[in-house]
């Protein structure tokens, strides 16, 4: 039963990393690309290092992916938000298709 839970987390995290890259390669501008990386990521590594755990259970393994999941959230998530405000302040514009620019008054 856990292993059918397990390939069930890891298959999840694999579709999630898919679909994260290839909207890496579809998205028109920076910002959208950044934010499907960041989700590509996020839920896929976690759902894999999810499903890592309950393959080996609390073992040194299991113990591991689980202390990395909590690391690599919250990493990814600041990480991206500091490349977009980066890029922002660089000059990178926003694709002709965004609607809305909440930066625009936000940042001095």
């Amino acid at each position: 039963m856990n292993n059918m839970i397990s390939l069930i987390f890891i298959t999840i995290g694999i579709l999630f990393n898919l679909l994260g890259c290839i909207g890496i390669i579809r998205l028109p501008d920076t910002y959208n690309r950044l934010q499907a990386a960041t989700k590509c990521v996020t839920l896929g590594c976690c759902s894999i290092l999810f499903g890592v755990f309950f393959h080996f259970g609390i073992s040194n393994a299991g113990i591991k992916a689980l202390i990395a999941i909590p690391i690599l959230f919250l990493g990814s998530t600041v990480a991206a938000h500091a490349l977009i405000r980066g890029t922002y302040h660089f000059g990178i514009k926003l694709g002709e298709k965004s609607v809305k620019d909440d930066y625009k008054d936000a940042v001095q």
